[in-house]
């Protein structure tokens, strides 16, 4: 009786069905979840039908609007033809400095990678054994001249007494062949005299040229002599300094056309990872053959080297200038493309469109290379950008600083028009 209800409108007297409990919740149930279904339904209607358009993204890979890119244009300017190689720099000049006496090394009078002058001492040797060789030199010269000035007087004594006939003529001969070898005798001691003098100046040993003085060889208190390898110390000139390089033989003809008409050919050095310029200098000389191992001509440059930037046996960049076309018409080199056409850039037009334009290149010095023909001076063309471009795609032009440059075109009318459209639908107004 506890799971079953009796209607209270009926007569006591009549029996009614019971209503089971169990059957009405589930009803309602269903009920609630249609509902609930429903309500879900209609929100994701309202939400597709009513929400606001997405915003187009900008940028390299927005939809439906110009590609933007950098431009630059075809500008005019002067293009070196320049020549790259490896130099190595050499000093103009390398002198092994010795002693050219023995003796004991008294003073070192320079420091080890010293700049001298030609004739600042270097060192100097023990000079007492040369100045005591000098005196006695000396006196030998000046006893041999009395000896001579005293023959010299008798042979002019004789000269007169053999011509009043008072003393045979073979008298007056022997005498004048005493003078004669009186005169040899002084001059041998007067050159023993002067080489005792430059055998004591060299005891002063001074330097042949300027440049960089080297490591020292021998330090003070050695005996120092005539047979020494090493010698004192090593000098090298390096103000100016110059740079030898190899150049292929097929540049040759240009090079030697310039040379022979006159011309003074700038070359530039760079570092090893050619990012700093070190020094600036000229071309001085051609090797007069060609090395047929390596089908290249050595050539020599010459640089001031004031700052001493450059160091013998040093490994350079060399840039060589071998002459300048006036003029030209040129581009940045990230605007040149190649492909199917062949050498090309994306030219843009005046209504805001890149095209494929194929090109003729000619000298390229650095990031700037000249065009011969397909562009004009003022044309456009893309820079940055040109991966994602194609023919005739609109294009948002830029300047490398970012600011607008040039014609912007419009929007897409067709994709506007279905935008609208598409949003009077969510609106409503659309039937």
């Amino acid at each position: 009786m506890d799971d079953y209800k009796l209607n209270d409108q009926a007569s006591p007297h009549t029996a009614i069905a019971p209503v089971p409990v169990v059957k009405r919740r589930s009803l309602w149930r269903q009920a609630i979840w249609v509902l609930v279904i429903l309500a879900v339904i209609g929100g994701v209607v309202w939400w597709v039908e009513m929400r606001p358009a997405p915003a187009q993204r900008t940028g390299r890979f927005q939809v439906n609007g110009p590609m933007p890119v950098v431009t630059a244009i075809v500008e005019k300017a002067d293009v070196g033809i320049t020549l790259n190689a490896l130099g190595t720099v050499t000093p103009s000049a390398v002198v092994t400095v010795r002693s050219q006496v023995g003796g004991q090394l008294v003073n070192v009078a320079f420091r080890e990678g010293q700049l001298v002058k030609k004739g600042d001492l270097l060192a100097e040797i023990d000079p007492r054994p040369y100045q005591f060789a000098l005196a006695q030199a000396q006196g030998t010269l000046q006893r041999d001249q009395s000896l001579l000035k005293n023959a010299e007087l008798d042979l002019a004594r004789y000269k007169t007494l053999a011509a009043q006939d008072s003393i045979p003529k073979q008298q007056l001969d022997t005498q004048a062949a005493l003078v004669a070898q009186y005169q040899g005798t002084v001059q041998t001691d007067q050159g023993l005299v002067d080489n005792a003098k430059l055998n004591l100046s060299y005891t002063k040993v001074v330097a042949p040229m300027d440049g960089r003085v080297g490591l020292r060889q021998i330090d003070q208190g050695n005996y120092v002599q005539l047979s020494d390898a090493g010698g004192l110390v090593v000098l090298t000139a390096v103000q100016p300094i110059t740079v030898i390089f190899n150049v292929p033989e097929d540049n040759i003809p240009a090079i030697m056309r310039r040379v022979t008409s006159g011309a003074s050919l700038p070359v530039t050095a760079f570092d090893r990872a050619q990012l700093n310029k070190l020094a600036t200098g000229k071309l001085v000389t051609v090797d007069n053959q060609i090395d047929q191992t390596t089908g290249t001509v050595k050539l020599r440059a010459e640089f001031p080297n004031e700052d001493g930037v450059l160091f013998p046996n040093q490994f350079v960049n060399i840039q060589l200038l071998v002459d300048t076309v006036k003029d030209a018409s040129v581009i940045p080199t990230p605007a040149i493309q190649r492909g199917a056409p062949g050498t090309f850039v994306y030219a843009v037009k005046e209504d805001g469109t890149a095209h494929v334009q194929p090109v003729k290149l000619g000298v390229t010095q650095g990031e700037k290379v000249q065009i011969i023909s397909g562009l004009n001076v003022g044309d456009p063309v893309v820079v940055d950008g040109a991966d994602k471009l194609r023919d005739g795609a609109a294009v948002s032009q830029r300047d490398a600083t970012g600011a607008a440059v040039g014609n912007q075109p419009a929007a897409n009318q067709n994709d506007t028009q279905r935008g609208q459209r598409g949003q009077q639908r969510r609106r409503g107004n659309s039937p």
